[in-house]
């Protein structure tokens, strides 16, 4: 194989690994032949059902199968009859000329809007004409939902319970200690609400995954264009769009790629000002409130954004923190002073979001936000995924996988000194590629020391690092 195909490998890896998690996971699905033959009933031939009828996967999903595919095959003709003798294709590498990179760029789109969109769509449908615990997550789809609906009724998801609505029969019984408690934070439900008013007035009913959605395309875009070169724009694209794990839980309606989105927005908006900035123009002042401000929502989205908080503020220093390891004491106050003025945006726009529901009730919010998914109390969350807690059921230092262990402990042990080095590392090259290289490597490391690592926290953390990877190049 060409060395210029390289684009075509990965996205032949990621088109594979992404039908086959798919295929596994439609086998926990145990109704959907049914229900898809019911769904597409009155437009689709029997005898065609019958022929296309297969163990591991309905005849809707197979012909988004089969369509990807082809179009994986079509990206693979293109790369190979691609004329590269063009100064394009020198300049450009794999993309080769502007209307190849084009046709590559909108068979990626293709094969990512039949595999995540086109399947989401159909979950989505599936679960409208059967019941609302259906195909779709618990928190990321039904509980948002509930919780929308608590607060444009003057209700605290914080307070109330979950006990009588559709959650009480997902998942299974002796793991359902989310009923009794909203582990995210407000942005989430505030910003989907009127999304939920929207859709119930135009289609009679509302699904979260229509806000994920849109906001998974809108990623997209905005990886794209944290590239230059068109090589980079695709393979960007690719691996963010049919990143294996996140596109499932898009599918699915996990609410990581929601957070995501706030996060690559900010990155997009520095990457913007400093860009401004290395051209001599003025627009970094507005750019970089506003990135601070995109950081605040997502911080208002749930806790893991929270973990980019420090190297984002030494990212808004690089040119005033200076050589040394820490600045002289008579430097802080000015210090501070500019980091107020470039993050103030971030700070007002979270606690906007946040101090409202606070103040009504702040033992109710710290419960359900931090107590839960800590293992306090009576229906604490229990160890989970994929990660060192493992090691603490294994060797039985405590009952079951209920009980309350001080996993924060370790963290502290490994992951402040991990920090520190961190902020460190950054100060020499202080960099957007290398502030979010850090944030997804000192977020691993919690993560796989917490009482849970699961398997939707490492796409998120894979979607970070591709970012991080081109922006790395970008900053070479």
């Amino acid at each position: 194989m060409p060395k210029k195909s390289l684009d075509v490998l990965i996205l032949f890896i990621l088109v594979i690994a992404k039908v086959q998690i798919d295929t596994l996971a439609d086998n926990v699905l145990p109704d959907r032949l049914a229900d898809v033959q019911c769904l597409v009933e009155g437009w689709w031939p029997a005898w065609s059902l019958e022929r296309l009828a297969h163990p591991q996967t309905d005849p809707v999903t197979m012909m988004l199968y089969v369509t990807a595919f082809g179009l994986l095959v079509v990206y693979a003709l293109v790369d190979l009859f691609a004329d590269r003798r063009s100064p394009a294709s020198e300049t450009n590498g794999w993309a080769g000329g502007k209307t190849t990179y084009r046709l590559k760029l909108g068979l990626i789109y293709g094969i990512i809007g039949l595999l995540v969109f086109g399947k989401a769509i159909l979950l989505i449908n599936l679960r409208h004409q059967s019941v609302p615990w259906s195909y779709s997550h618990d928190g990321g789809v039904i509980q948002t939902e509930v919780t929308i609906d608590y607060f444009l009724r003057g209700l605290n998801p914080y307070v109330e319970d979950y006990v009588d609505t559709a959650m009480a029969q997902w998942g299974i019984n002796e793991y359902r200690t989310a009923l009794y408690h909203y582990p995210y934070l407000p942005w989430t439900f505030v910003f989907s609400a009127p999304f939920y008013l929207l859709s119930q007035m135009n289609f009679g009913f509302f699904d979260q995954r229509f806000v994920y959605l849109l906001l998974f395309a809108l990623t997209l875009l905005l990886a794209q264009s944290l590239a230059r070169k068109r090589r980079h724009k695709l393979l960007v694209v690719m691996l963010v769009g049919l990143n294996p794990i996140m596109a499932e839980d898009v599918i699915f309606g996990l609410n990581d790629s929601f957070v995501f989105f706030w996060i690559a927005l900010a990155i997009w908006l520095a990457q913007k000002a400093a860009r401004s900035t290395a051209a001599g123009g003025r627009r970094a002042t507005t750019y970089l409130p506003l990135a601070s401000a995109s950081l605040g929502l997502a911080c208002a989205s749930k806790p893991t954004a929270w973990f980019l908080l420090p190297f984002w503020f030494l990212y808004l220093l690089r040119d005033e923190w200076g050589d040394r390891l820490l600045p002289p004491f008579k430097a802080w106050k000015n210090l501070l002073l500019i980091l107020w003025k470039r993050a103030w945006p971030l700070l007002v726009t979270f606690l906007l979001l946040i101090l409202p529901w606070f103040f009504w009730n702040p033992d109710a919010m710290y419960d359900d936000v931090w107590r839960w998914s800590s293992g306090q109390g009576e229906t604490g969350y229990q160890i989970w995924g994929w990660g060192a807690s493992n090691y603490v059921l294994s060797f039985a230092l405590i009952k079951d996988r209920f009980a309350y262990w001080p996993f924060i402990i370790p963290q502290a042990i490994i992951s402040l000194p991990l920090l520190w080095y961190l902020l460190q590392r950054q100060r020499g090259n202080n960099t957007i590629g290398v502030m979010l290289y850090n944030y997804v490597v000192f977020l691993l490391v919690f993560f796989y020391l917490s009482r849970f690592m699961q398997p939707n926290y490492l796409g998120f953390l894979a979607g970070g690092i591709v970012l991080a990877y081109f922006l790395s190049i970008e900053d070479a």
